[in-house]
């Protein structure tokens, strides 16, 4: 009876080992990935420093004003700043640049050209009540 209880303790303590080698390369490898993948994305976002942003201009553009260029055919909004003594363009999201440089702030809805004018109308109303705003 001794000689059976030792051995199940040897087993489960070799499992228990197993086990916390098993959970420290899980650690490792979700280390790495998070290291390589996450923090480099986050280290050269522009969207980790706040300054203070004074509005220059607002357009409001669509297609009637920009025949001849290759722009999307729903109203967006372009949106000039001043911000550590220099001159931004000011969008609304990171994914915005990427869809249309060429316009800050594109609507959600773009199915219908009127909500999406009224309400590009409504964010370029809003920017120009506060002139003076925290910006990334």
């Amino acid at each position: 009876m001794g000689k059976k209880l030792v051995m199940a303790q040897k087993r489960g303590e070799t499992r228990a080992l197993c086990l916390g080698v098993a959970m420290v390369a899980c650690a490792v490898i979700t280390y790495y990935i998070l290291g390589t993948t996450v923090l480099p994305l986050y280290q050269k976002s522009v969207w980790t420093q706040e300054s203070m942003c004074h509005l220059i201009e607002t357009n409001i553009r669509d297609q009637e004003e920009l025949e001849g260029k290759k722009v999307a055919q729903y109203p967006c909004l372009w949106v000039n700043v001043s911000a550590v003594g220099r001159w931004a363009v000011l969008y609304h999201t990171e994914d915005t640049r990427d869809q249309n440089q060429q316009c800050s702030y594109i609507p959600g809805s773009l199915s219908n050209y009127p909500t999406a004018r009224a309400d590009v109308e409504k964010v370029r109303d809003r920017l120009h009540e506060l002139r003076v705003f925290h910006c990334f």
